[in-house]
C-alpha cells in the first residue's frame, strides 16, 4: 500500500508541475499579446519642433492599440521648470466618437479626431516663455489601464535660421556638367559613327560601280576581238 502511495503521489506530483508550466505558458502568450498590441503614443519621426516667437504651432500626438480602446483617457501637460502644467484632457469613449476636450490654457485649442486616433493640439501666438517640454500622455482603461506618454519638444526663436545651400548649389552644379559632357560626347560620337558609315557605304558603292565597269570593259574588248579574228567567208 505504501508503494502505491508513493507512486500515487509522484504522479500527482508530476501532474501538479505540469499544470504549473502549462499555466506558466498560458500567461506568458497572454502577457507577450498585451505588450505586442499595447498602447501606444506618438508625436511622430521629429520630437522637437523650432518656431518663431509669435507663430503658431502644432504640438503633435497619435495613438495606437492592436486591441481597441474603451473610455481612453489622454491629457497635454507642459513641463514649466518640475511643475507639470495641465493644458488640456479628454476621454474617448469608444473608437469614432469624438471626445468633450476640457481646455485648462487660453492659446491652446484641440484639434484631433478621435477618426484618426489624433490627439494633437495647437498653441498660439508662442512667446519665449513656451519652450520647452510638452508631454502627450493616454491611458486604455481596456488594456487594464496600461498608459503611455510622449515628449515634444519646442523650442522658440527670433529669427528662422537661414539654411546654407552653397554646398547643394555646387553638387547639384558639377552633376549637372558632367550629365550635360556625357551628353555631348554621346551626340558626338553618335554624328561620327554616322559619318563613317555613309562614308563606308559611299567607298561600296564605287567599288561596285568600279568592278562593273571593268566587266563590261573586259567584254567590249573581248567581243573586238572575236570579231577580229573571225574569217571573211
Amino acid at each position: 500500500m505504501a508503494s502505491v502511495d508513493s507512486n500515487g503521489s509522484s504522479v500527482s506530483g508530476r501532474l501538479r508541475s505540469g499544470d504549473l508550466l502549462h499555466a506558466g505558458l498560458v500567461v506568458s502568450l497572454l502577457l507577450g499579446v498585451w505588450s505586442v498590441g499595447g498602447l501606444e503614443v506618438s508625436t511622430g519621426k521629429v520630437s522637437s519642433i523650432e518656431a518663431m516667437n509669435g507663430s503658431t504651432v502644432l504640438l503633435p500626438c497619435t495613438y495606437s492599440s492592436c486591441i481597441g480602446i474603451k473610455n481612453l483617457y489622454f491629457n497635454w501637460h507642459y513641463y514649466d521648470n518640475g511643475t507639470m502644467l495641465k493644458l488640456c484632457e479628454a476621454v474617448i469613449p469608444i473608437e469614432g466618437v469624438e471626445p468633450k476636450v476640457s481646455v485648462y490654457h487660453e492659446r491652446v485649442e484641440f484639434v484631433g479626431s478621435s477618426k484618426t486616433n489624433n490627439i494633437s493640439i495647437l498653441l498660439w501666438n508662442i512667446t519665449f516663455e513656451d519652450e520647452g517640454e510638452y508631454i502627450c500622455f493616454a491611458r486604455n482603461p481596456k488594456e487594464k489601464n496600461r498608459n503611455h506618454s510622449a515628449v515634444y519638444t519646442l523650442i522658440v526663436v527670433d529669427q528662422m535660421k537661414e539654411v546654407d545651400n552653397t554646398l547643394t548649389v555646387i553638387i547639384v552644379s558639377v552633376l549637372g556638367g558632367v550629365i550635360g559632357l556625357v551628353i555631348i560626347i554621346m551626340v558626338i560620337k553618335a554624328l561620327v559613327v554616322h559619318f563613317l558609315l555613309k562614308d563606308d557605304e559611299k567607298n561600296k558603292e564605287c567599288l561596285v560601280s568600279s568592278s562593273g565597269n571593268d566587266n563590261t570593259e573586259n567584254g567590249l574588248s573581248g567581243a573586238k576581238a572575236d570579231n577580229k579574228g573571225t574569217p571573211k567567208a
